[in-house]
């Protein structure tokens, strides 16, 4: 099999990387920024890639788009010159699967916080399930959790979440263009959801327990699409780092 890695050193590559569990996008990255630079360091010496006087050796790499590390799927990874491309992926819709679980609620909305609340699910129907799931399509403001990376007043909000400082959140427009219910067996619902720029799936997780007269958060998230790329054609972290040292 050819070695799928060529890097150009004009224009730059993009890769798409499998995040697994656990891992957080930033040491997904990280990992094939270290890469990367053995790799260029390793070209020097071999004479085929050379540094202008003074330039001192970095690659410009960032991906299009925070996985948490509790969800796994696509991340498109953005080297060279082609992170000038960054923000149109980030417009791109994205496609996720996963699951809620039904009847509890937990401060970050999915499973790093432990359950705070429990509800009574023994008036949920599946008919209800799937006629709330229809009132989240379309345009509709939405709340970003407490647990996230967004800054407010010079702070990522889970860090004074974690600190115990109350912070006031302020609603974004965001647009959920499919919500489909791929399973149910309560406690768990199994989900697919294609949504715009800046949509939380904890937040729709929360929102759609407390649409049911319940409670609810999510389970188990997987990113499987942004735009026209497919988790299935990315691959994972460790075979990327074998590629590059394969290429040296």
């Amino acid at each position: 099999m050819q070695n799928p890695f060529q890097f150009d050193f004009e224009q730059g590559m993009v890769v798409l990387i499998d995040k697994p569990l656990e891992w957080t996008s930033f040491a997904a990255v990280n990992k094939m920024k270290y890469t990367m630079l053995a790799y260029l360091r390793k070209q020097m010496e071999l004479g085929n890639y050379t540094l202008a006087a003074g330039q001192k050796l970095r690659i410009k790499i960032g991906h299009a788009g925070t996985l948490d590390p509790l969800a796994s799927g696509l991340l498109i990874v953005c080297l060279g010159k082609q992170t000038k491309n960054i923000d149109s992926f980030m417009g791109m819709t994205k496609e996720y699967t996963g699951s809620f679980y039904i009847g509890a609620t937990t401060p970050s909305f999915d499973l790093e916080t432990a359950v705070n609340e429990t509800f009574s699910v023994s008036h949920i129907t599946t008919e209800l399930l799937h006629q709330t799931a229809q009132q989240f399509i379309g345009e509709q403001q939405q709340f970003p959790p407490v647990y996230s990376a967004i800054k407010k007043d010079g702070k990522r909000l889970y860090e004074s979440a974690r600190a115990g400082v109350e912070v006031e959140l302020e609603s974004r427009t965001v647009t959920i263009y499919e919500f489909e219910l791929t399973n149910i067996a309560l406690p768990i619902v199994e989900f697919r959801i294609v949504c715009g720029k800046g949509t939380y799936i904890r937040s729709i997780a929360q929102d759609f327990g407390k649409a049911l007269g319940s409670g609810a958060y999510l389970n188990s998230l997987r990113r499987t699409k942004i735009g026209e790329y497919d988790v299935t054609d990315a691959a994972t972290v460790e075979a990327f780092v074998d590629w590059v040292k394969l290429a040296e």
